[in-house]
């Protein structure tokens, strides 16, 4: 073990992705809960799950807030104490930290996490809305920057510093198209070639159709105890051994940097030194591609290779289902989905099937350390959480 076990991760759950015609968020979420249920028989969960802690970005999607109870009711965990936390898309990976923090603190000894939303029944207006508030308001939001605008400024900042192309991003939704193909639960279980990504229309210069995720429906959650009873409940616990939170300024308007997001590198250094390894002991890694330069900007971030680097490394190879770092190994947000409060939990997800050697035809052999890297918004939240094999 190459790090101390704060939590066991004892079992998890997600829905299927993608537009999910005639289900409410609760159901997603029931829908969720049920395979994490099943995938744990030792597990009583009314008895067992002590609280909840679930993750969700907006009321305005479903018209209703204080959705915490609602899950817990769905999930059949009354009266366990539920919480909702916000986040922006980062909602659900701050739901896995606050509930490390409650097992860690004693309080409880069995948790539940997750997170959903319910987006496709809204008009591509209302969801660019709705999404655009976990922007400055008055600065961008009001100003007319959606989120593409703000990732493309991003994008156009690093290929002027460090030469990244347009095909180089375009590899990673390559890569991703491809790994959704192997994931049943992926909401666009499609390839795509260079050629199609690079001629698809343009949604803010030079990010196109193919280089930005879905809008989707889905819910996902995970069973967190204590490491010293977690064989009490399965034989293969996935242990989290580093957890990070960093904050940055919400407005790219006020940031240090453009090619860069410091709240991602102030996370990954405090996971890693909690976990007490280094980016090259990662075997495997879930990061927040919203957009195509944001993972191969979570590349740099992250210490999987040098600053400016990220578009050679994407390149190379290195994070191809059959390179020596696989990186969205799911699909990732551009293929699976990208529901926002559920993603930060559906990487935890892939990453406890991997390392529990659940993932099918997109295993990857002999892998012990994985990482999830769950950004809010443009960058000013970020959540980076390392795992270990049990």
């Amino acid at each position: 073990m190459k790090g101390k076990p704060l939590a066991a991760i004892v079992s998890a759950g997600l829905s299927k992705f993608g537009k999910r015609d005639g289900f409410s968020g609760r159901e997603l979420f029931a829908e969720a809960a049920l395979e994490a249920f099943s995938k744990c028989p030792n597990l009583e969960p009314k008895k067992d799950i002590e609280a909840l802690i679930i993750g969700n970005m907006s009321e305005s999607f479903e018209h209703q807030c204080h959705s915490a109870p609602i899950m817990a009711d769905w999930a059949g965990l009354i009266p366990a104490s539920a919480v909702r936390v916000e986040a922006a898309c980062a909602s659900s990976g701050a739901a896995i930290r606050y509930g490390l923090f409650a097992i860690l603190s004693g309080v409880y000894d069995v948790v539940m996490v997750g997170g959903f939303e319910k987006m496709t029944h809204r008009a591509t207006s209302e969801n660019t809305e709705y999404l655009a508030m976990a922007s400055d308001f008055p600065f961008e939001q009001w100003n007319g920057a959606t989120f593409p605008a703000l990732f493309a400024l991003m994008a156009t900042a690093h290929m002027d510093k460090y030469g990244t192309g347009e095909d180089q991003m375009a590899l990673v939704a390559v890569k991703n198209h491809h790994n959704g193909t192997l994931n049943p639960k992926a909401h666009m279980q499609r390839e795509v070639t260079v050629e199609q990504v690079m001629s698809s229309r343009v949604i803010a210069k030079p990010l196109k159709l193919y280089d930005c995720s879905l809008i989707s429906d889905g819910a996902s959650c995970a069973v967190l105890t204590k490491p010293e009873v977690a064989r009490k409940y399965t034989d293969s616990p996935v242990y989290i051994i580093g957890s990070g939170h960093g904050t940055d300024y919400i407005g790219l308007y006020e940031r240090e940097s453009l090619t860069s997001l410091r709240a991602a590198r102030i996370a990954a250094k405090e996971a890693y030194e909690m976990a007490g390894i280094s980016p090259q002991d990662v075997d495997i890694a879930e990061v927040h591609d919203c957009f195509t330069i944001a993972e191969i900007i979570a590349y740099e971030d992250l210490g999987f290779c040098g600053t400016g680097e990220g578009g050679k490394f994407i390149e190379s190879g290195a994070p191809t289902l059959n390179g020596y770092l696989p990186i969205n190994t799911s699909g990732g947000l551009k293929s699976k989905g990208h529901p926002v409060g559920a993603t930060g939990v559906a990487q935890l997800y892939e990453i406890f099937l991997q390392l529990t050697g659940q993932a099918e035809r997109r295993q990857v052999n002999g892998c012990e350390i994985g990482l999830s890297h769950n950004l809010g918004g443009s960058g000013a939240t970020c959540v980076v959480h390392i795992y270990q094999r049990g």
